[in-house]
């Protein structure tokens, strides 16, 4: 029997995250301006929050093995929407980075036990289904954005913006328990439990991770500069580059499983890193704004389907520790995610953004070229 409820119930984790990511990210802005802070003390707080991922993720694949998937995913998804709300009230810069470490070590559990989930239901369903996960994910974010931008525009506070999204969400969390698969605890017949190890291919596989979500990370911090400052465009205009972006990528991740299925992960990596790279490197090239937001709009689609590409294949690689190969191949794929665009940053400093921005196009090339090591698994090519 096909179990359709647990892929409903693990496609409302993704979202979940999604829509607690976007929502927070729509009223740092209110949050900024309510406690008085600069961009610098400002980027504390950000930096909790990768800070409490990456620490999380060392200890999120453990329990998850340890526990089973389907035990952690529930009380990770509750813990992880209500840990929004506290950094809503903070009265001062301390508190807001004490709780927004907490709210990264809890995004972690969740990120690892979901994905972990995510793969054993892909397992029973014998067909890929981690892309479309991942677009519940993109899809939940641009939910949770606009629902934050709403209730700017009706003047509610952070603190009860993130309540009235985040308290819903965790009564949904605990009523989809019931939905999920009963995976049991992992144990090995051929003595004690050892971890996976920061070599061979989990490590190369986490940079391919890496490598994607540098281009995410490039799209989402660069782009609208790059139209605004390069090719001289109105704000306005510039920000809908990203848009273009984050709508394919949208678009891609839900197209992904189809693909996936038909051409085998390998083919699909291997073509979507070049096209991603074609995309981005021809928006570079053609210097003119529509041209840009064509290519941004192309790169958006080739990206989509490639981390979550990488993620399913670390889950299959030893389906006893699923859980950290994922949270050691996440790592280094947030570490990507976060470091990325700083890197553009700097080389833009010397070299010009437009050449700055070739970096991703080569890391696209390097994971076009690097599909093979995705090859293959039970439900795959």
């Amino acid at each position: 029997m096909i179990p359709r409820g647990a892929r409903v119930a693990v496609s409302f984790f993704f979202a979940l995250l999604g829509i607690v990511s976007g929502v927070w990210a729509a009223r740092i802005p209110t949050v900024k301006q309510s406690l008085h802070l600069s961009d610098g003390q400002l980027s504390l707080g950000l930096l909790a929050v990768a800070v409490g991922l990456v620490i999380g993720m060392q200890f999120a694949g453990r329990i998850t093995d340890r526990l089973g998937s389907a035990r952690v995913v529930v009380p990770a998804g509750v813990t992880c929407a209500l840990a929004m709300i506290p950094p809503g009230f903070a009265p001062n810069l301390a508190v807001l980075i004490v709780t927004l470490f907490l709210w990264g070590l809890l995004n972690a559990s969740l990120d690892v036990a979901m994905n972990t989930h995510a793969v054993e239901v892909e397992r029973a369903y014998g067909r890929p289904l981690m892309s479309s996960f991942h677009g519940m994910f993109s899809a939940g974010g641009l939910l949770g954005a606009g629902a934050g931008a709403l209730f700017a525009w009706l003047g509610v506070s952070p603190g009860l913006t993130f309540a009235a999204v985040t308290v819903p969400l965790a009564v949904l969390a605990v009523l989809a328990r019931r939905a999920l698969l009963p995976s049991a605890p992992s144990h090995h017949e051929d003595g004690p439990r050892r971890r996976v190890r920061w070599h061979g291919k989990v490590l190369f596989m986490g940079a391919m991770a890496f490598a994607g979500l540098v281009g995410e990370g490039a799209a989402g911090d660069w782009s609208a500069v790059y139209l605004h400052e390069d090719l001289g465009t109105g704000t306005g205009l510039a920000a809908i580059g990203f848009a273009v972006f984050s709508t394919t990528m949208t678009v891609g991740r839900f197209a992904g499983d189809r693909l996936a299925m038909r051409f085998g992960p390998v083919r699909l990596v291997r073509w979507s890193g070049l096209l991603a790279a074609i995309g981005l490197g021809g928006a570079l090239l053609a210097a003119h704004p529509v041209a840009a937001m064509a290519g941004f709009g192309l790169f958006g689609f080739g990206l989509s389907t490639l981390v979550p590409q990488v993620f399913s294949a670390a889950g299959n690689h030893d389906p006893a520790r699923a859980g950290e190969a994922i949270a050691q191949v996440a790592t280094l794929g947030y570490a990507g995610l976060m470091l990325g665009p700083v890197i553009i940053g700097g080389a833009a400093e010397v070299v010009g953004l437009p050449l700055a921005l070739g970096i991703p196009v080569l890391l696209c090339l390097f994971m076009s070229l690097s599909a093979v090591s995705l090859r293959p698994t039970a439900f795959t090519k």
